[in-house]
């Protein structure tokens, strides 16, 4: 029997101002992935392992973040935002009642502000998480 892995939302990428990295990564995988920004693995290493599991996913990890945590703290200073896909429902011309994910960008404080009840009611995915590259320094 073959074991297939799950590499869709595996990546990162940096443009100029942010890095984004897929959510579908553990974190052992973020600290193993060079490719990664050296600032943003040292944080994960030294501020976010410590609360997490390092078999965690980083999707698991932002799905279920409390709004007192540490972390939060630590993602609001260096501006991370959170891409996540959520079911809405749309009418259409004719009145038929469409289902169809959307893809949104919300902020720390937006994301911990829902409750995992009402996340798990909006069939809420989380994609990606960005962070501004400028706001790493200062970490």
């Amino acid at each position: 029997m073959q074991k297939t892995v799950y590499e869709d939302f595996k990546y990162s990428m940096q443009d100029v101002s942010r890095v984004y990295v897929g959510c579908k990564y553990s974190f052992e995988e973020l600290l193993d992935d060079d490719d990664l920004l050296f600032k943003f693995r040292l944080i994960v290493e030294r501020y976010i392992l410590p609360e997490a599991d390092p078999e965690d996913t980083l999707e698991t990890h932002l799905y279920y973040l409390g709004p007192e945590s540490f972390v939060v703290k630590l993602y609001k200073r260096i501006k991370a935002r959170v891409k996540v896909s959520v079911i809405e429902e749309k009418k259409s011309l004719f009145g038929k009642v469409k289902r169809q994910y959307v893809t949104k960008q919300l902020t720390m404080d937006e994301l911990v502000g829902i409750p995992p009840e009402e996340k798990e009611r909006q069939g809420m995915v989380i994609q990606e998480l960005s962070v501004s590259k400028l706001a790493l320094t200062s970490v």
